[in-house]
């Protein structure tokens, strides 16, 4: 079993001045080594997931690593205090919208602290609970969904969408996106919703883009995959 050190020092050596240049330009923050998710993966792997390995790694407060501990964490054992630690502690978008969100969403508490951030005044904390949300349902069968709250978002979302912060727009243009997507009794209703909010204006770092609601979940009706679940949150 690799220890903390051991896998902070490998990292170190995976690191590419150019791969952290560019990520910095997407806006991640430091500390980080520049290390590509398909490295990071080799040592997913070896490990597969360990819980308490994954909470010292994120507590490195090293972007790569925290990813890393993301991937191997074991969502079974993970308690609504530390994905609360964990959002507390990223420091990024990447961290907030992407690591933190994929494993509440697997964790046995996803669902209530997607809803509990989604009510937050603070934009980071509003993000990873509608990011969360999103997850949640493309890896939920439908049958344990809650169809009629869900459908109560889509409408708060067609209402709030337009005046919310940047950030809030952009994962809640993508839980639109996701509901269309996945919860397949709610697909036309997710792109009436997104006919009627139209496009959504967000300001991105390096060259993303937002997704057209309409035009994206159409395109995953027209190639028959309306409905299918994803097998993990985490890539």
């Amino acid at each position: 079993m690799m220890t903390v050190e051991e896998i902070v020092q490998q990292l170190n050596a995976w690191g590419r001045d150019s791969y952290k240049k560019t990520m910095l330009n997407h806006g991640v923050s430091e500390p980080l080594f520049g290390v590509k998710i398909e490295d990071l993966k080799k040592i997913r792997k070896r490990i597969t997931k360990d819980y308490r390995l994954a909470l010292d790694l994120y507590d490195t407060g090293i972007y790569d690593v925290m990813y890393l501990a993301g991937l191997i964490a074991d969502e079974t054992k993970m308690t609504r205090k530390d994905l609360r630690h964990w959002l507390a502690k990223a420091n990024c978008t990447a961290l907030r919208e992407y690591t933190v969100p994929w494993v509440a969403a697997e964790s046995r508490s996803g669902y209530e602290l997607a809803l509990e951030w989604i009510e937050s005044r603070k934009e980071s904390a509003a993000t990873a609970g509608w990011a969360t949300l999103s997850s949640f349902v493309s890896v939920t069968d439908d049958h344990d969904l809650d169809l009629k709250e869900l459908q109560q978002f889509l409408q708060r979302v067609q209402k709030t969408i337009h005046q919310q912060p940047n950030q809030v727009r952009y994962l809640m243009n993508g839980f639109v996106i996701a509901v269309g997507c996945y919860v397949q009794a709610l697909t036309d209703t997710a792109l009436q919703i997104a006919a009627n909010i139209g496009p959504v204006s967000v300001e991105l770092v390096g060259s993303c883009k937002i997704p057209f609601a309409p035009e994206y979940i159409q395109k995953v009706r027209n190639r028959g995959t309306i409905g299918k679940k994803r097998k993990s949150t985490r890539c």
